[in-house]
């Protein structure tokens, strides 16, 4: 008898015990008595700035110059920079756009409804800007990207469509004399 009240007294002291979802603790906004203003979260000091939430550069973070989307953009534009761009778009865009950005990805075959080609003549005369808020803030049936693609590689990949543009629209005065000439011809291969 006497070895169960043992038992039973240390199974008791071991179910004695404080986890942290049970510690006392403040949820936000919630009321306090331990402040003045009753308030459980405190204000953000004045004149301080969240880590990483400093957005100083206007172009770089809005694609945007005042209030107008730029035509320009707040990155050095080289090869490695279209590289990057057209990895990320392979993963983030192809799947909707496709690989040439014609609007026929592989979810649109299966359904998905179809995006506007990057080779209308309305897309192609919007400037970089408009490009990067779209897959930051999501146009249309598009979700916004900002959660999943970087900043710098947002910029990449409307560097990469820029340049999908072209390789599709290239005027004419803009190809080389002799390859023109084949091309007037209609014997110029792909």
């Amino acid at each position: 008898m006497k070895r169960l009240c043992v038992l039973c007294g240390m199974f008791l002291l071991i179910a004695c015990r404080r986890d942290m979802q049970d510690q006392p603790k403040y949820r936000p906004f919630r009321k306090s008595t331990f402040f003045g203003d009753e308030r459980s979260a405190r204000p953000q000091v004045a004149g301080t700035v969240g880590r990483g939430q400093l957005h100083e550069d206007n172009l770089l973070f809005s694609g945007k110059s005042g209030t107008v989307f730029a035509d320009t953009f707040p990155v050095p534009v080289d090869e490695a920079l279209l590289r990057r761009g057209q990895e990320r778009y392979r993963i983030y865009c192809s799947p909707c756009h496709g690989l040439l950005g014609r609007g026929d990805g592989m979810v649109v075959r299966r359904g998905y409804r179809p995006p506007s080609s990057f080779h209308v003549e309305r897309l192609r005369a919007q400037p970089a800007g408009y490009f990067f808020d779209a897959i930051s803030h999501g146009f249309g049936a598009m979700p916004d990207y900002a959660a999943q693609i970087p900043v710098r590689d947002r910029w990449a990949i409307v560097a990469y469509v820029r340049a999908l543009q072209l390789s599709q629209n290239v005027p004419l005065a803009d190809v080389p004399a002799d390859e023109r000439a084949e091309l007037e011809k209609g014997t110029a291969t792909p």
